[in-house]
C-alpha cells in the first residue's frame, strides 16, 4: 500500500480516482480548492463520500504555493496524481489568466513538491486537446503537437514540457495522460453529456456545435480509473532507444512517458445525442450552430502504446455508458417521477 496524494478530489475524474484508491486500501490524501466554476454542491457531496472513506483533504489551491510545500513536507507522498486544473476549452477564450495561474503555476508547485519530497511517481492529467489542428487520425503520441487552438490546450502541452525537464533535471519519474471526453456519473456539468440531459429533462433546446458534425472519442470514467491505477505501478524508467536525431515527443532517455486514454472508437456527436434521446425516452430540440473557437471537428485515441503498457485499453460503449450516467442523474437530481411520466 502506498501513500498517495491525489490533487483535484472534489473533482469529477480525481472523486473517482481516490475513492478507487482508498478501496483498494491506500492512505490517500486530497487538495481541492472547492472553487465555484461549476456547482460546488456537486463537488461537496463527492468529497463527503470520500471523506467517509478516510480522505484526508486539504482544501488548498495548488498556485498557493506556501500552503502546497507544506502539505508535500507533513504528508511525504510516495505517489502523486495531479488532476487539478481549471478545466473548458470554452471557458478558456474568455478567462486565460485562470489557466496560467492553476495549470501553469500550479503545476510548477505540484512539480517542486515532487522534486523536494522523493516522490517515487508523479502522473499528470494532460488532454486530447493538444493535438489542436492535427488532422491525421487516429492521434498518436509520437504526434506533433505544436499547434494548440486554445488557451485551455496550450498549457496541457507546457505541462508535458515541464515534466519532461524535471525528469530530465532531477530523475523524476513523470507520467502524462492525455484524457479524452471523459463522462460517466457525478461528470462535470458544463460537458455535453451533462448539460444535454438536464436541458432535455427540462423541455429547452440543446445547442449542438459544428452543425452536429463533430466526432468525439468518449471514454467512460470507470475505464479511466482503471488505466490510472495500472499505470501507478509501471514507472517510467526511460527509454535506452530514445534518439535525439529522431526524437519521440511520448519518452525520453529520462524517465518519462506520455500516453493516450480514450477508448479508440470516435462517436458522431449526433449518434451520441440519440442514445441519449433513446435512455430519456424524448427527443430532443436542436440548435445547430458553427464550430466554437479552440473546439476541433474530431478525436481518435491511438491507445497501441497504453495496451501494450498495461494490458488494458477502454472499451465501454456509449449505450452502457449513458445509461449508467442517467441513472446516477436521476438518482441524485430526484426526477425519476418526471421520467415515468415522460412515457
Amino acid at each position: 500500500m502506498k501513500k498517495i496524494l491525489i490533487t483535484g478530489t472534489a473533482g469529477f475524474i480525481g472523486s473517482h480516482m481516490a475513492k478507487r484508491l482508498l478501496e483498494e486500501g491506500h492512505a490517500v490524501v486530497g487538495i481541492d480548492n472547492m472553487n465555484d466554476y461549476y456547482d460546488v454542491t456537486l463537488k461537496h457531496d463527492r468529497l463527503e463520500i470520500l471523506l467517509e472513506g478516510r480522505l484526508q483533504n486539504y482544501e488548498v489551491d495548488i498556485s498557493d504555493t506556501k500552503s502546497v510545500m507544506e502539505i508535500f513536507r507533513s504528508e511525504q507522498p510516495e505517489i502523486v496524481i495531479n488532476l487539478a486544473a481549471q478545466a473548458g476549452v470554452r471557458y478558456s477564450i474568455d478567462n486565460p489568466h485562470e489557466y496560467i495561474t492553476s495549470n501553469i503555476n500550479g503545476f510548477t508547485n505540484i512539480l517542486e513538491g515532487c522534486r523536494h519530497h522523493g516522490v517515487e511517481h508523479l502522473i499528470y492529467a494532460s488532454s486530447s486537446s493538444v493535438y489542436g489542428a492535427n488532422t491525421s487520425k487516429p492521434f498518436s503520441t509520437s504526434d506533433n503537437i505544436d499547434h494548440p487552438l486554445s488557451l485551455y490546450a496550450a498549457p496541457k502541452k507546457a505541462n508535458e514540457l515541464m515534466a519532461h525537464t524535471y525528469s530530465h533535471l532531477y530523475n523524476l519519474p513523470t507520467t502524462g495522460l492525455r484524457f479524452f471526453t471523459v463522462y460517466g456519473p457525478w461528470g462535470r456539468p458544463d460537458m455535453a453529456l451533462f448539460k444535454f440531459t438536464r436541458a432535455m429533462l427540462a423541455g429547452e433546446p440543446i445547442d449542438v456545435y459544428n452543425n452536429g458534425r463533430m466526432m468525439r472519442d468518449f471514454t467512460y470514467i470507470d475505464d479511466i480509473v482503471e488505466a490510472i491505477t495500472r499505470l501507478t505501478k509501471h514507472v517510467p524508467a526511460g527509454n535506452a532507444k530514445w534518439s535525439g536525431e529522431s526524437p519521440d515527443p511520448a519518452s525520453s532517455q529520462a524517465p518519462y512517458k506520455v500516453y493516450n486514454i480514450g477508448n479508440n472508437a470516435p462517436v458522431r456527436l449526433m449518434a451520441f445525442i440519440e442514445a441519449i434521446e433513446s435512455h430519456l425516452g424524448r427527443v430532443a430540440e436542436k440548435h445547430y450552430m458553427p464550430l466554437q473557437p479552440g473546439d476541433v471537428p474530431e478525436t481518435y485515441a491511438d491507445v497501441t502504446d497504453l495496451y501494450n503498457t498495461i494490458k488494458f485499453k477502454p472499451s465501454t460503449d456509449i449505450d452502457a455508458g449513458v445509461q449508467r450516467f442517467i441513472d446516477w442523474y436521476m438518482k441524485y437530481y430526484s426526477v425519476e417521477a418526471e421520467m415515468s411520466d415522460a412515457g
